[in-house]
């Protein structure tokens, strides 16, 4: 062959690689913009990952499919530790597939947690699987929705909800871990975005570091969707399913319509959780943190609740969430009432009144319409809809409950809730009394101050009542002598706002 040709087969040689490498660039833009594969090298990754990527090749997809094939034997066979080993496997061989991680964190904190009675044990795996989606999953992942998904359920359901006999340590443990960083119910989100000082700077650096959040994008989700408590799971809840959103605002072409309305539904729920229990609040008599509502976020939830309406079309979807909305309203007028919070109950009757017109307030009663009764009628009726007008023992219990509460929510200065409860036990009184009048005396309940004296000397046991300084906050605010402690019983008066 001479030179001429050898040089001309050259020239095309060179060409065809040419015309190959411009091909094959769009041919990956292709299935990067479509989601076919990952073609871009990991940032920031472990030695191992990175060699596994760029050593195996194109052969680790072969070995990440059996290695899946039998971690999902083994599933089936219940047995999930052996599963952890082979997961981390395939992570490492195909870190760029999502679902891997999905199943692997969901096995963490749901499978193998459950198989330990110690509820430190339960907490550790419980945490591995979120650690998991947040730290790993997300970072080589983080433009798909269905890890931010996951991570907001487990924020939801493992810790959020009840489900789990260790939930109230699960809250607990995520609590100390938030206080970490956040020190105050209300949260200086410009102090961690730019701080100024040392420990404002360990802090910003222990959230963007450890927990992996952005207070920029905390202080956006706390501004559309709080004020939350961030301290409980269900604003980090809001935070990753708010975040997914805004990435399937800035990648609409990964964006899968049934994400979407998972997304939305955390947010919708958790909203509805921190209503009921968005505060946290010390307990008098064990020193604990207990929850309290949240009622300053009601009309926030209730705009959720419309834009989720305005949000799907089919008619069994708006109507499923209508229904949610008129039972979280229901509540929200109660919790109001309850503290004593009349002008915001009102209102939001009335709403109900012009939304619901033809929904009965009261359930089991047809003559309940918001147009046929009062607001006080409805907020006795909530106490009575699970007891019966003349059951005496469970009426009293509910009443001294009502009275144990609202001299506690003195202690914790939440003076509008107490003098709230103490109506609210006064009104039931009054209408149990009315409707056993004619059995006279033999079901009626005992005078009602005998009833609150009866709450007041428990609270003030010397042995079985609160702790000591709680009892001298109680006396401070019921205007009682210092030294009733020692001369029980006395009388005392109508609890008061100060």
């Amino acid at each position: 062959m001479n030179k001429t040709k050898k040089a001309l087969l050259f020239a095309v040689a060179c060409l065809l690689i040419a015309g190959a490498y411009t091909t094959l660039w769009r041919v990956n833009a292709d299935r990067e913009r479509f989601g076919i594969t990952r073609i871009t090298p990991l940032q920031n990754a472990p030695p191992v990952l990175a060699f596994t990527t760029v050593a195996l090749g194109g052969f680790r997809g072969l070995i990440a499919n059996l290695l899946w094939i039998r971690a999902t034997e083994l599933q089936d066979q219940d047995k999930y530790f052996e599963m952890v080993q082979l997961a981390d496997w395939i992570t490492k061989l195909e870190p760029r597939f999502p679902h891997v991680w999905a199943v692997q964190a969901w096995n963490m904190t749901y499978n193998i947690s459950i198989k330990f009675k110690d509820f430190e044990d339960r907490w550790r795996w419980v945490y591995r699987g979120i650690e998991l989606l947040r730290d790993y999953g997300i970072q080589y992942n983080p433009t798909e929705l269905m890890l931010y998904k996951e991570l907001a359920w487990f924020f939801l359901h493992k810790l959020g909800q009840d489900l789990d006999d260790a939930h109230f340590y699960y809250k607990q443990r995520w609590a100390k871990i938030m206080e970490e960083v956040i020190k105050d119910p209300r949260p200086n989100f410009d102090e961690l975005i730019d701080p100024q000082t040392d420990e404002a700077r360990k802090r910003s650096r222990v959230l963007r570091e450890h927990l992996k959040m952005d207070p920029v994008v905390m202080k956006q989700s706390d501004q559309q969707f709080g004020p939350l408590e961030w301290r409980l799971p269900e604003a980090s809840a809001i935070y990753w399913a708010y975040l997914g959103l805004q990435i399937a605002t800035n990648y609409p072409h990964k964006v899968k319509r049934e994400d979407l309305i998972h997304l939305r539904r955390i947010i919708y729920q958790s909203m509805q959780l921190s209503f009921r229990r968005g505060k946290l609040i010390t307990d008098p008599v064990t020193g604990e943190f207990l929850y309290g509502p949240n009622l300053d976020i009601i009309p926030k939830v209730n705009e959720t609740y419309e834009t989720m309406v305005n949000e799907v079309e089919s008619d069994s979807d708006k109507w499923v969430i209508k229904r949610a909305q008129r039972n979280f309203l229901r509540d929200a007028i109660y919790f109001l009432y309850v503290h004593n919070r009349i002008s915001e109950a009102q209102q939001w009757f009335y709403y109900v009144a012009q939304m619901f017109p033809t929904n009965n307030m009261i359930s089991g009663d047809t003559n309940s319409l918001p147009s046929q009764i009062t607001l006080d009628q409805y907020a006795v009726a909530r106490i009575q809809e699970d007891i019966g007008e003349t059951s005496h023992d469970r009426v009293k219990a509910i009443i001294m409950g009502l009275l144990r509460d609202s001299f506690l929510d003195l202690i914790l200065g939440q003076h509008d809730r107490a003098e709230g409860l103490h109506r609210l036990a006064i009104q039931l009184y009054t209408r149990f009394q009315t409707a056993v009048q004619p059995a006279g005396e033999r079901v009626a309940l005992p005078p009602f101050n005998d009833l609150r004296q009866a709450v007041l000397n428990e609270l003030l046991d010397p042995e079985k009542g609160l702790l000591p300084e709680y009892k001298a906050r109680l006396i401070t605010e019921l205007g009682l002598p210092p030294d009733i402690l020692t001369n029980q019983p006395a009388s005392i008066n109508q609890p008061t706002s100060k």
